[in-house]
């Protein structure tokens, strides 16, 4: 089977199954073959070997379940950089860059006023892909010195996420900065010492029908990332609005982050205004909704007085 046979049968295979047959089945064949998109475009009258014809029949007939292609092929883009992905985390999307964007913002401003190392927690961090761009970020775009790189800690419930956000750490190329991170299990900050400049979150925060009836079409993303109506423990909070994690975190971040601290965290569109008025019944000031890349809300942020 040549490459453009391959490309021809991936798409009738996923035409009934997957809303971009076509670009699904060039995302396999250019992760299989290690190639590009002009490679895959230059080459399609190579000759896929057995153990590739294999692979990508495997490949495609998983894509037919539903099972999104971050999964098959391992790895998703996320801020301009290559994350590992699994079934133990969240794939990361790009209106998360959005917070990304946020709380760099704020770190420079930070750290031009204080000249100090800044803390950060990325709290129910999954792959990392936040707290993970946000230190990288620093150091590729000289947000900070070298030397005053942010100290950053990671916190999941999930010990898979968390493995999964070390093996990014390293992926990333970022085992040898000069810097301190730590990893931490934990249900929100329950076993977090310290306090923190900036806390930033992608919080579970859709309701728990709505969770169930996205992952119907074999998606197979973790319940856990997703289900904001139950605690982090699995138990129910008895919330139907998706805001029965977020209800816990605000209060417990405000206790958390030092004095001018600041909370930045991802949340639904439909929840954003009760996330906003959260934060300032548990005393945040100067909060602050922005949009994301559709127009709808998504990120809200708060500030610590001082």
């Amino acid at each position: 089977m040549t490459v453009a046979e391959a490309k021809k049968l991936g798409r009738e295979k996923l035409s009934s199954t997957s809303p971009s047959p076509a670009l699904d089945t060039d995302c396999i064949l250019q992760d299989m073959l290690g190639w590009n998109k002009t490679d895959l475009l230059f080459k399609s009258d190579s000759v896929l070997t057995p153990d590739e014809e294999k692979s990508f029949a495997e490949k495609i007939s998983l894509r037919t379940t539903g099972l999104p292609i971050a999964y098959i092929t391992g790895h998703r883009e996320f801020y301009g950089m290559d994350f590992l992905v699994s079934p133990d985390v969240l794939i990361p999307k790009p209106d998360t860059e959005i917070l990304v964007e946020k709380a760099l913002e704020i770190i420079g401003e930070k750290y031009r006023a204080v000249k100090r190392l800044l803390t950060i927690c990325d709290m129910c961090t999954g792959s990392g892909c936040i707290g993970l761009s946000i230190l990288k970020s620093c150091f590729t775009d000289k947000i900070t010195l070298e030397q005053h790189l942010p100290i950053v800690t990671m916190v999941d419930i999930s010990g898979k996420a968390l493995d999964m956000a070390k093996r990014n750490f390293i992926h990333l190329n970022l085992s040898g900065l000069p810097v301190s991170h730590h990893f931490i299990r934990s249900n929100l900050f329950e076993n977090v010492p310290g306090k923190f400049d900036i806390i930033v979150s992608n919080p579970p925060y859709i309701p728990s029908n709505e969770a169930m009836e996205l992952l119907r079409d074999g998606r197979s993303e973790p319940i856990l990332a997703l289900d904001g109506d139950v605690n982090l423990d699995g138990s129910p909070t008895h919330a139907e609005d998706g805001l029965g994690i977020i209800r816990n975190l605000i209060p417990q971040a405000k206790k958390r982050l030092g004095e001018n601290g600041v909370l930045i965290m991802e949340t639904g569109e439909y929840n954003a205004d009760e996330t906003e008025n959260l934060m300032c019944l548990a005393g945040f000031t100067d909060t602050e909704i922005f949009l994301d890349l559709e127009g709808q809300k998504r990120v809200v942020m708060g500030k610590v007085p001082r």
